[in-house]
């Protein structure tokens, strides 16, 4: 601790002590100021400004210590200087003691607290951000809560201090009013329970739950400022409009028909959106061949010493297309429409919060929602316009494998297709300007996959940064800069552009609504996905803040639910157990903290690990490579993240998934029986890692005692 805490520590320890050694408590009571009310004017009378400042001061010390008798002190205030001249005097010195404690809280506490506990302060400061001010002024207007409790707590957050003291000098100034008139009448009062009777602190409560109504009415009136240059239609053709109809927009319609609702959904394109068509789907298929191929390379390991095979892109290109083909009546315009859904292809363009344009014809709607995706991120880099780049949208076009392919990038996207080409047979290099591949997961994840694409002969460029592209002798050429600044020359036939992906927000009407974008390009929503329009919400890749299928299923119930019941009941977006997975051999799969992660946010935890080398099932496969790890809050098996690395690591997460989503922690997975020999032990074990790091040493030793004597 500092010297100045120190200090200020035995500041607040000699008040408290000269307070309680001297018994002065025994002057804060309600028959002592009676009693000396008549002594008390004629001191003041004799002596108004030292007895004014004398006053002043006292109160401003008591309340800053948080020392019982401000209501006394109060009533006494009113009956020494009047009702005007009390309240002027007792309104300031009690904000000022207030806004001392506030300081000294934040002082004393804030640091240490928000260290410890950095994810709930985070959460607690954004919503103070917003709304502290107007939390604040509700608070001070009830006096069911102290306010020396709200002086404190309110010192652990990030409000300003300057807004927490006008906030409390206008919130506690009516409550300041009914003590200091009360102290006027002082000599009519038996006791101090007597100035508040439970009807007065029911009308306070009810003044305090009055900003919450008044929230509720400006939330109207500004509303209705929004909507005030567009004319609202007398009848509604639709009860939702879904704009784009990928995960996020066919879910999206799916619930409102399920409902009853009249739903109709545009899609420019192709029903089921990037997953279905360029994505998740094509990807997997895509994996699924090259795994193949690896394990023929790998078949001397099962005892297959004459295994070979030759790769037909062009058939594989094709079976891609079949799956795409085979999974496409899921997403179809005919299935959709046998649900209730009106599928409706061409361009939509927003004209109104009531009114969408497609194919010339405006559609009236109550609500709308927009679910547009994103696409992939294309950098301005020197020359790329003359070179005939790939992207993961242009990509299953390719109908020969690149002989030499560069990807750049080293995500998820950039790592899954770069190892996939390299077992095809393509001389893959991959360009990364960070230090590690997949930098959101632990170093020792990227670890473990730069091993394998090096052993599997992926040419890492970690740390070079792509300058310019050019052609000479017919041939394409980038030109990128290591560490050092050195130029490299790299020659291709082809190159992937796996930078990311951004939110698709352009040629659909949003700048005739003048709607919001958030810094990295997404729809700016509200925790309920509500635009600065109340009808019109985003879900999906286009509003994030992640771009993931099942996170854009997951919003999609919100937007649909919220905007065809917001009148009666609004559902909050739950982000709190979020999975993910990369597809890559070995998989990668998260859900909640990682080590990197809880370091950020200064979250305490433990580690349980289980290396899969150890299980029975992954040395049958010959898979016997990986771990799961998972991070728990120190002394308890509630579960904080899991890391898996290893044979279908995308599905093993889902029992943590499930786990953390019911509060159900490693005890429980200890307890529950998994099948053998299965990868879902590891589950088990790793839970049984936890129980032996924290088994009971003393009961262990007794019990051993127990069993020596049973056996005398």
């Amino acid at each position: 601790m500092s010297l100045k805490k120190l200090l200020v520590l035995l500041i607040i320890g000699l008040g408290f002590a000269t307070f309680y050694t001297l018994d002065l408590s025994q002057y804060l009571n309600f028959s002592y100021l009676k009693e000396n009310q008549l002594h008390f004017i004629d001191y003041y009378q004799a002596n108004p400004i030292l007895i004014a400042t004398g006053f002043f001061i006292i109160y401003v010390l008591s309340t800053a210590l948080s020392i019982p008798g401000a209501t006394l002190l109060t009533l006494l205030g009113g009956a020494i200087f009047g009702f005007v001249q009390g309240l002027l005097i007792i309104s300031f010195a009690s904000t000022i003691g207030a806004t001392l404690a506030f300081l000294v809280s934040r002082f004393l506490l804030r640091d240490s607290l928000e260290s410890r506990f950095n994810a709930q302060f985070k959460k607690i400061n954004e919503g103070v951000e917003k709304e502290g001010a107007f939390y604040l002024f509700t608070l001070r207007l009830v006096p069911l809560f102290p306010f020396f409790i709200i002086n404190l707590l309110m010192g652990l957050t990030r409000i300003k201090t300057w807004t927490f003291y006008w906030v409390s000098q206008t919130g506690m100034l009516l409550g300041t009013m009914v003590y200091v008139n009360a102290g006027t009448q002082l000599g009519q009062l038996e006791s101090a329970s007597g100035i508040i009777s439970p009807g007065l602190i029911i009308s306070f409560t009810l003044l305090g739950i009055f900003p919450l109504l008044a929230k509720k009415i400006i939330a109207l009136i500004q509303a209705a400022k929004v909507y005030q240059p567009f004319n609202k239609p007398e009848h509604f053709d639709r009860n939702l409009i879904v704009i784009g109809a990928g995960a996020a927009g066919l879910v999206t319609a799916y619930i409102a028909a399920a409902v009853k609702a009249r739903v109709s959904l545009i899609e420019k394109h192709k029903m089921g959106g990037d997953c279905l068509n360029t994505g998740c789907v094509p990807s997997k298929a895509l994996i699924r061949s090259a795994k193949l191929m690896s394990h023929i390379h790998r078949a001397s390991e099962f005892g297959i010493e004459s295994a070979r095979a030759e790769v037909d892109f062009k058939a594989v290109m094709q079976r891609i297309k079949r799956v795409i083909k085979q999974i496409e009546p899921h997403d179809s315009i005919a299935r959709y429409t046998e649900l209730g859904v009106e599928c409706l292809q061409g361009e939509a363009s927003i004209q109104s919060p009531y009114e969408v344009l497609i194919n010339g014809q405006i559609l009236t709607t109550k609500n709308i929602v927009i679910a547009t995706g994103a696409h992939p991120f294309v950098p301005d880099i020197e020359g790329l316009d003359k070179i005939d780049y790939l992207t993961s949208d242009t990509l299953w076009e390719l109908e020969k494998l690149p002989e030499r392919l560069i990807i750049l990038g080293g995500g998820p996207i950039g790592c899954e297709l770069a190892q996939s080409f390299a077992r095809l047979g393509s001389q893959v290099t991959q360009i990364e300007r960070n230090t590690r591949l997949m930098k959101r997961e632990d170093p020792e994840v990227s670890e473990i996959i730069q091993q394998r694409f090096q052993q599997e002969g992926i040419d890492l460029r970690l740390k070079h940064q792509s300058r310019s592209f050019y052609r000479h002798n017919g041939e394409q050429l980038l030109i990128c800069t290591d560490q050092a600044g050195n130029e490299i020359e790299i020659a291709f036939d082809k190159i992937l552009i796996a930078l990311g992906r951004r939110p698709n927000t352009q040629g659909f009407g949003l700048e005739n609504l003048d709607i919001s974008l958030n810094k990295n390009g997404t729809v700016e929503v509200n925790e309920y996905l509500q635009t600065k329009y109340p009808n019109i919400y985003a879900c999906g890749d286009v509003a994030g803040p992640y771009q993931f299928t099942h996170t854009a299923a997951h919003q999609a119930w919100y937007a649909s639910v919220n905007s065809l019941f917001r009148h009666f009941k609004t559902f909050k977006v739950d982000y709190s157990v979020i999975p993910w997975a990369t597809f890559t051999d070995p998989e990668v799969a998260r859900v909640g903290l990682n080590e990197l992660d809880a370091k950020a946010q200064n979250i305490a935890y433990e580690i349980s690990r289980f290396d899969l080398d150890d299980l029975d099932r992954a040395i049958a496969d010959e898979e016997a490579h990986g771990f799961i790890k998972v991070l728990t809050v120190p002394g308890k098996d509630k579960i904080l993240g899991v890391t898996i690395v290893g044979e279908h690591a995308g599905d093993l997460i889902a029992e943590y998934v499930s786990a953390m989503k019911n509060k159900i922690g490693l005890n429980k997975i200890l307890a529950t029986i998994h099948i053998y020999p299965t990868l879902a032990e590891a589950n088990k074990y790793v839970a049984g890692q936890w129980k032996q790091a924290h088994k009971p040493e003393k009961v262990l030793h007794w019990l051993e005692k127990f069993h020596q004597w049973r056996r005398s």
